[in-house]
């Protein structure tokens, strides 16, 4: 049977390390352990959580796991699922709060993958977004659009006009995932951005990007050079 973390020397204790060091001198196991607040009859909640993050590869897609997967796992049951979720859904609040809180810039294209990896990371299927900026390239809407399957999606590019001209933008950022693939733009993608950069044109709104994100990785239209030139 596994000690129980109670009778581990104190400054080995997640816990209270956290309070004496910082959250950050913590590992993953560790951090999330303190969440657990306790393992099994086998293993204390630093090896159950050790074990949870080998299983899944990492804390996301502990995060993104399903209630029949996580309860594989003895001594994790529903309670413990809807505190993990509300744990999640808590996260992506406070990030949310922070862009909002900030008036952010647009200015550059690390600016705006950062913002969309934390918007579409984490989806399983297939979504198109758009992010409104004004004229200095400032945040003022940004909206998933369309939802399609785990490698296409449809998009009605009247429709991505309509929202543009709603939200008063006069640059937009297009932006979708390859949920399970690589950040490469395919030919559909390529010609889609070509007639939304067309349509946009007819409007006076500047297509600034099209971005794509990926669990691999994420790219940018604008920096490869496949964004038409008008």
């Amino acid at each position: 049977m596994q000690q129980s973390i109670k009778f581990w020397p104190e400054q080995e204790r997640p816990r209270e390390r956290l309070l004496q060091q910082g959250a950050a001198s913590l590992s993953d196991a560790e951090l999330l352990a303190i969440f657990l607040r306790s393992g099994s009859q086998q293993h204390s909640a630093v090896e159950l959580a050790r074990l949870l993050i080998q299983h899944f590869g990492g804390l996301n897609p502990i995060f993104d796991a399903s209630l029949a997967d996580i309860s594989m796992f003895h001594g994790i049951g529903p309670n413990k699922y809807a505190q993990l979720m509300a744990v999640k859904e808590l996260g992506r609040r406070y990030i949310q709060q922070q862009y909002a809180q900030v008036t952010q810039s647009f200015q550059h294209s690390e600016n705006v993958l950062n913002y969309l990896r934390f918007e579409l990371l984490g989806e399983k299927q297939e979504v198109f977004a758009v992010l409104c900026l004004d004229t200095e390239l400032r945040k003022l809407h940004f909206k998933k659009l369309f939802f399609g399957s785990i490698q296409h999606c449809s998009v009605s590019i009247n429709q991505v006009m309509r929202y543009a001209i709603a939200q008063h933008a006069t640059h937009i950022v297009i932006a979708h995932n390859h949920p399970f693939g690589e950040a490469t733009p395919s030919s559909a993608d390529l010609t889609l951005t070509e007639q939304i950069f067309h349509a946009c044109q007819l409007l006076e709104i500047k297509l600034v990007d099209h971005c794509i994100i990926a669990p691999t990785g994420s790219c940018s239209l604008a920096e490869l050079g496949h964004l038409p030139i008008g």
